[in-house]
């Protein structure tokens, strides 16, 4: 199972996120669930670099391409237009990886945390 969980700052903004694991919907190279996920996942993180301008060596983030683990963090000090643009992009992975859930609920699980 695919698990996602999105850690929110306690002014509600989304400030990290993870993705663990492998959905297990078909064979490697043939899993539409996970290649789902891991697409909404990648483009978040290429967009918060490209199109919210975000330094990328400011992003403190982790890839395990093996184990399907991917863990992305904002940078502290961002400036709240900049922030503003992360949100709207992080809001739109978590609306995507629920698009998901509601066809295949019993291989990805969203989860809510603070930071």
């Amino acid at each position: 199972m695919i698990n996602a969980r999105f850690y929110k700052d306690k002014k509600g903004n989304i400030r990290k996120f993870t993705i663990k694991g492998h959905a297990n919907y078909a064979k490697r190279g043939n899993d539409i669930v996970c290649a789902a996920v891991s697409a909404l996942a990648q483009t978040t993180l290429l967009s918060i670099v490209k199109v919210c301008g975000v330094e990328e060596n400011q992003i403190n983030y982790i890839v395990e391409e093996k184990t399907g683990f991917l863990e992305v963090e904002l940078p502290i000090d961002l400036d709240n237009s900049t922030l503003e643009k992360t949100q709207i992009v992080l809001e739109t992975l978590k609306l995507g990886i629920n698009s998901i859930i509601e066809i295949y609920p019993e291989y990805v699980k969203l989860e809510n945390g603070e930071v």
